[in-house]
Formats: structure tokens, sequence, C-alpha cells
């Protein structure tokens, strides 16, 4: 099995010369000739440096690891049956997919409400987030699940005004908020707000709260694409020295005139801001719950990434005993565009392992009579059944599924077709359903219905959050009446089977031939 590619990929726009005849251990082809000019990853790497550690082109992708690890998801399968229904009456002109309910109640001691157990995790600085935000926010508000507002949003806006460290005005923060609550309906979703150590210093969270009608907070330990802070590119002189001058980490220094001069002439054309790491202790994290909750939040989350296990544990106990309303926890790699791609690849628990430790950890909590938040679960998910899967590896504590990568996907797919609808040139795979937003959205009808001259102010983007939403609330509705399960939270571990011994053994989910062998026997004996 080949884990990982190395010394060439898309993400870092690098190739072998020799793509038929590479070294597996290395990366590096059969023959590597003198006179190359050096179009893998070891030969850019020798004239740009450390630019080749990220992903690129910057600000216009989102990346994800190409390592292809030991198990997955897919090594599980979905059980169904044919007997009964639970949720619903037995009753064939009853139980029909459509009747399936995916909505939920979680934290239960401050409820909120979804339609859809989704949550978009922490989406902040970078700019495909920035100009993807439109359709992200309305998208997900209509839909009726939870929206994250990522780390750096406040210090990384030039317009914000900030004195003696101190937020005087956030108009992309305020933006960001206003654009979600416009659209949100009947209490379902809400809109979150995280925090990482400058965002602390500078108390964003607190102005959320106060000055923006903010409830749910959420403290960031990491993510499951790199375990360092985050990342920005910064594409002019006079950004760089702005980020500089408000407390961040800005590489190479902005403000020394040798590298002044070199990033005039032209001998690099981007600049790096790095966030610092966060130095968790359980008395200040605790303190920290109790500042937030003091400040008028309602909910406080906590985010963390695919760092060991015993961190792991640690982010459940913490969050135990300061009564967190939800942890989401972060399977390695995938992100916005600014993880080192090699780290991406290499570094972390993967998703499956992670998950399966945190079930048990969390099963062991809870039988001790601890507090259990509710869990929230990242890292690839793109599909129903693999949701599906994701929540029944983790019943009953698996609550929502994180995903990112997947809906900025359907928001940049729907804002190019408004844009090329705009401009009359509909590409032929798409014009086969038509030339205009009501023909080519399958929502759209159902939308103008309900939304009235107002459908005309929700954005393309938005449109295609919604209708990927829809597909996904379809697709998950089928399963779940295959599993006579017409409820969400009668989802369990039960419902699906491990279709390999390393993986039952990984997760402790049954062998798909060891399933219902009691049961089988009774009524082959009955």
């Amino acid at each position: 099995m080949t884990l990982t590619r190395l010394n060439r990929s898309a993400a870092t726009l690098t190739k072998n010369r020799t793509v038929d005849s590479v070294v597996p251990l290395s990366g590096m082809c059969a023959t590597c000739v003198d006179g190359c000019i050096g179009m893998c990853e070891i030969g850019k790497s020798a004239y740009r440096g450390h630019e080749v550690i990220y992903p690129q082109p910057f600000g216009i992708i989102t990346t994800a690891s190409e390592k292809d690890y030991p198990v997955d998801l897919s090594h599980f399968t979905i059980l169904g049956t044919v007997i009964g229904a639970q949720g619903i009456e037995a009753d064939s002109d009853k139980a029909i997919f459509p009747s399936a309910d995916l909505e939920r109640v979680i934290c239960p001691e401050n409820p909120l409400k979804v339609k859809l157990p989704f949550v978009i995790p922490g989406l902040g600085s970078t700019n495909i987030a920035k100009i993807n935000w439109e359709g992200l926010a309305i998208g997900s508000a209509m839909a009726g699940f939870l929206l994250t507002i990522g780390e750096n949003v406040v210090a990384m806006d030039g317009d914000s005004e900030i004195k003696d460290g101190r937020i005087l005005s956030a108009p992309d923060l305020a933006r960001r908020v206003k654009l979600y609550k416009d659209w949100q309906e009947d209490g379902y979703g809400d809109i979150v707000l995280q925090a990482n150590v400058e965002d602390t210093r500078l108390k964003v969270q607190e102005f959320g709260i106060e000055k923006l009608g903010v409830e749910t907070v959420e403290l960031k330990w990491g993510q499951g694409a790199k375990n360092i802070g985050g990342e920005v590119k910064l594409k002019t002189l006079e950004r760089a020295q702005m980020l500089y001058k408000r407390g961040y980490v800005v590489l190479p220094n902005p403000t020394d005139e040798t590298v002044i001069k070199a990033f005039k002439r032209g001998a690099f054309k981007e600049f790096e801001r790095h966030s610092r790491v966060g130095m968790p202790e359980e008395e200040g994290f605790i303190k920290r719950v109790e500042e937030l909750r003091a400040a008028g939040a309602k909910r406080v989350f906590l985010k963390t990434g695919a760092y060991r296990p015993q961190d792991l544990a640690r982010a459940l106990k913490w969050a135990s005993k300061s009564k967190i309303d939800m942890l989401t926890v972060d399977g390695a790699g995938g992100g916005t565009g600014m993880s080192p791609w090699r780290m991406m690849n290499e570094w972390g628990v993967p998703g499956v392992e992670l998950w399966s430790l945190l079930y048990q950890y969390a099963d062991k909590l809870a039988k001790k009579g601890e507090h259990v938040p509710s869990i929230a679960i990242a890292g690839g998910f793109t599909f129903e059944d693999q949701i599906i899967k994701g929540l029944s590896l983790g019943a009953p504590y698996f609550q929502m599924i994180g995903m990112a990568r997947s809906f900025l996907a359907a928001t940049m797919v729907g804002k190019t077709i408004g844009k090329k609808i705009d401009e009359s040139q509909v590409p032929v795979y798409i014009e086969r359903f038509g030339t205009d937003i009501e023909d080519i959205f399958i929502t759209a009808a159902e939308l103008r219905k309900k939304y009235g001259k107002d459908f005309d102010k929700i954005p393309t983007g938005a449109l295609g959050v919604f209708t990927y939403a829809e597909r996904l609330s379809m697709g998950m509705k089928q399963i779940l009446a295959g599993a006579r399960k017409f409820k969400i939270d009668l989802l369990d571990r039960n419902d699906i089977a491990s279709l390999t011994k390393e993986i039952a053994n990984v997760t402790g989910i049954t062998y798909i031939m060891d399933v219902d062998k009691e049961e089988a026997e009774q009524i082959l004996n009955s």
C-alpha cells in the first residue's frame, strides 16, 4: 500500500521528470540527471526554499492530505433490516424515508437545536473563507446548522480599529455575524466565534458577545491540518508591517531594511503571518471558560485536533470539568490552504483511530457519571454515508459532523455558476439543466416560494450550500429508513459493521461475519 506520495504533488505544483519510474521510499526519480531544471519538490526547494512548504496557489484553494491511511470510513458497511420501525409507526404508508427526522438538540444544559447535524468548523482570516463568507453564512443559516467564525478575523482586518490592545470596531467580524443572523430562522443553528492566543489577548470573544450579540464561543487548541498556529500569506509590505505592529509573528521581518529592499525588487512576493501556539493548562482553561460565561456566553465550545492520545484525553477531561457544551475533534489531513504540506500528510492521529479513542474516553467518563459534552467530529467528511458512519461510530456521544472543505466547494461552485449566468456564458456541462438560476439550482423553486421577493437577495454561493445540504439530508434520510430508524438520535454502533478484522480491532465495531451471530442461531434453531 502506498501511504504517501513523496516529492511531487499538485498541491505544491511539482512533479517528477520520470513519472513512471519513481523510488517509493524517497519519491525521487530513479535517475536524477544533472541538467534537470528541478520540477520535483526537491528541485523547486533548491531555489524557492520555504515557499515550497505550503500548498499553492495560496488564497484560492483548499487542500487535503493525499495520504492513504491503513483504515478509513470505507472499511465500514452500513447495516439495514426488514423488520419493524423505530421512531415512527411501523406502517408502510407512514415509514417512508422523507419522514425520517434529522433534527436534534445538542448542548442539553444550554439547548441548541439544529435542522441538520452539521457544523462548518472555524473558517477564519484566510482569503478563501473571507471571499466566500456570504454564501457560507446565508446558506448554512437557511439550512439550519452551525457555522464557525475562525481565528484572527479581527486583527487581520485592515479596517478594524484597535487602540492600546482594545477593539473599537471590527467591520469584517460584524459583517460575518450579521450575514448569518439576518438569515437564521426560528432559532435553528448558531454562529460560533472562535479564538486563538492573539484573539484572546484582544478579547475578541468578549467584543463579539457584548457588541454583536454572539451567544456561542469556541476555544481553540488547534486543528487536524497542522499542529502549529494559523498562517496566511501577505502580498503587500504595508499589510505585513501592519500585522507585525499588531503583534503577529511575520516572516521575514517586514521592518528589516534588507528584507524591504528584497521584497521591493521582487526577490520574494509574499510574507507569512504566523499565529502563536497556545499553552493550555488546566486551571487557566477552566478559568477562561468561567470568564466567557461571566461575559455573557450562553455556550462555550472547545475545538482540538489530531494530537497525541494523552492530549485528546486531556481535552475531554477538562471539557468535562468545566462543563464545556460541545467538543469538536478534528482528524488529520485537511484545511483552507495554509498548512505545511508535508505536515498535513505526515502528522497526527488518523481520523478513524482518533475518533475511536474519543469514543472510548467519552464512554469511560459517562460510566463514571461525569459530564460528557456534545461531540462533533471532523476530518474529510463529504457525503451522507460517511456522516452516518461517523455518527454511528461514536453513538450516543457523537452528535455532529464537521465539514469545511466540502461546504466551501459547494459555495465556490454556486458562486461561479452565478457569475457564468450573469456573463451569459453558462458551460455546456451545466447548460443542459438550463441557463438561469431557477432552472439550474434544483432547490430554487422551493426557496422562491418560501422567501418570495427576498429570494433575489440570496447569492448563488448560498444556493450552492443549501442545495448540497439538501442532497445530504435526502441521502441520510434514505439510509436511516433502510436501518428502520426514523430519528437521527436512534443511531448506534450496531448500525455499522467492520469489513476487516483490522478495523474491527481498531474501533471495537463488530466484524461483519460476527454480526447477529446469536440472533441468527436463535432464529435457525426456533
